[in-house]
C-alpha cells in the first residue's frame, strides 16, 4: 500500500482509536504497565507496521512515527531476533518536535514466525509477531506445491500461531476438492479452503478468522497471490500485483518488506515478501506437530529409537507397505527432519566458536589489566 493511501485510511480515525485498529487490548496494556518500571520516562506504547534493515514504522495513539532502537538496546541485544520485528509491541520515546520515535524496549512476543535466515552463517530470522492466525497460501496453478505447504506447516506450528491453509486461484483448477483432500492428508488437523479472488469465491469460509483486534500473517511462495489475496479481503487496492511468468507458473516477488495493515472488519492484515524456499529454523516441536501422524504411526514402532529403514517392527514400514502412508509425505517427513538435525549442528558448531572467541577477548582484556597493574 501506497504512504498516500495509508495516510487517507488512518485519517478516518480519532488519535484515540490508533491503536485499537492495530491490536492493542487490555492485555497488552497490563504487560506494558509491568515493563514501565525499567523503562526510561515518556516511552508509550506503539506497534512495529513496517520494517526497513533497520528502520521502523510505528503507529502509536498520537499516529504513526518512524523509528530506531536506542544505543543501549543495540549493546544488551544478543541476537537480531531480539530486535523489533513487524507486529511487535513496543515501548517507544517520541522525539520532540519529530515525527520520529526512538525504541527502548520490545513487550514479550505472544508468536513469532522465524526461518533461517540467508547467508552461511546460522542465524534466525523473525518475519513477523503477535501473529493470531496464519494464512498459509498456494496456489492451484502449475506451481502447486504440497511438499512446500509442508514446510511452512512446520514453522507455522512452532511460531504459536493457529495455521490456514488457503488455496487460492481455484477458478484455474479442475477438480478442487480433490486438491483440498490431498492438503487435508498432509495436514492434520489444519483448516484448508479454496479461495478465488477472480471469482470471488471462499471469503465465507474465512470470516471466523478475521475477528476485530485479530492479527492475521500471509505467507507463501512469490506468485501465489498473496497480494491479490489482501486486496480482495480488504475490498479494494492495498498492494501492487505482478503477473506470473507463464512457463513455470511462478510469480515475480511484490511484496519487498512487511507491513501491516488495519482492513475493514477490525483485523489486522500482515503481508510478507514471498520466498523461493523457506529454510527452516529450530523446529522440532513444530515438525512433530506437522507431521503428527506419522508421529502417532511411529510410537507402535517396536524400537523406541526406530529409523523406519530396515527394522523390524516397523510401524511406519507396515503404514507404507500397506498404503496407509503416503510415500511422498513419509520422504517430506524424513527430509525435514535431516535439514533441522543439520541445522542444529551447524548453530552448536557456531555457537561453540563464538564463546572460544568471547574466551579469548575475555582472556585477552584480563591479561592487559594485570598488566597495566604490574606496569603502576
Amino acid at each position: 500500500m501506497n504512504e498516500q493511501g495509508q495516510g487517507q485510511e488512518q485519517g478516518q480515525l480519532r488519535p484515540a482509536d490508533l491503536l485499537q485498529q492495530f491490536g492493542w487490548n487490555t492485555d497488552w496494556e497490563t504487560r506494558f504497565a509491568a515493563a514501565s518500571a525499567a523503562l526510561p520516562k515518556g516511552c508509550i506504547p506503539a506497534r512495529v507496521i513496517a520494517q526497513f534493515t533497520n528502520q521502523y514504522r510505528i503507529m502509536t495513539s498520537a499516529g504513526e512515527l518512524s523509528a530506531e532502537v536506542s544505543g543501549k538496546f543495540q549493546f544488551q541485544a544478543n541476537t537480531r531476533s531480539e530486535y523489533p520485528a513487524v507486529g511487535d509491541w513496543v515501548a517507544a520515546a517520541p522525539m520532540d518536535g519529530e515525527k520520529r520515535a526512538i525504541i527502548h524496549g520490545v513487550l514479550p512476543r505472544g508468536s513469532a514466525m522465524i526461518r533461517r535466515a540467508s547467508g552461511s552463517v546460522p542465524e534466525e530470522q523473525v518475519i513477523g509477531t503477535n501473529i493470531d492466525t496464519l494464512f498459509i497460501v498456494g496456489a492451484l496453478n502449475g506451481d502447486y506445491n504440497v511438499s512446500r505447504i509442508e514446510r511452512y506447516l512446520v514453522t507455522a506450528w512452532e511460531s504459536g500461531a493457529t495455521p490456514v491453509v488457503l488455496l487460492t486461484k481455484a477458478d484455474l483448477c479442475d477438480n478442487v476438492e480433490l486438491s483440498i483432500a490431498e492438503v487435508e492428508a498432509s495436514a492434520p488437523g489444519v483448516p484448508v479452503h479454496a479461495v478465488s479472488a477472480v471469482a470471488g469465491t471462499g471469503r465465507d469460509a474465512l470470516a471466523p478468522y478475521l475477528q476485530p483486534g485479530s492479527t492475521i500473517a500471509v505467507t507463501g511462495s512469490s506468485g501465489v497471490g498473496k497480494s491479490t489475496l489482501l486486496n480482495w479481503l480488504a475490498g479494494g487496492e492495498l498492494m501492487r500485483t505482478q503477473g506470473i511468468r507463464e512457463d513455470d507458473a511462478r510469480g515475480r516477488h511484490t511484496t519487498t518488506h512487511r507491513e501491516l495493515f488495519p482492513l475493514p472488519g477490525g483485523f489486522i492484515m500482515m503481508d510478507t515478501p514471498g520466498m523461493r524456499e523457506l529454510q527452516l529454523w529450530e523446529s522440532d516441536s513444530g515438525w512433530q506437530e506437522a507431521f503428527a501422524d506419522i508421529e502417532s504411526i511411529a510410537a507402535n514402532c517396536r524400537f523406541r529409537d526406530c529409523r523406519h529403514e530396515r527394522e523390524l517392527g516397523c510401524a511406519v514400514r507396515e503404514a507404507l507397505s500397506s498404503g496407509a502412508l503416503e510415500e511422498r509425505r513419509f520422504t517430506s517427513y524424513k527430509k525435514t527432519g535431516r535439514e533441522l538435525a543439520h541445522q542444529m549442528r551447524k548453530e552448536q558448531s557456531v555457537s561453540k566458536r563464538q564463546q572460544k572467541s568471547a574466551d579469548k577477548r575475555r582472556e585477552a582484556r584480563t591479561t592487559f589489566s594485570k598488566r597495566m597493574i604490574d606496569a603502576d
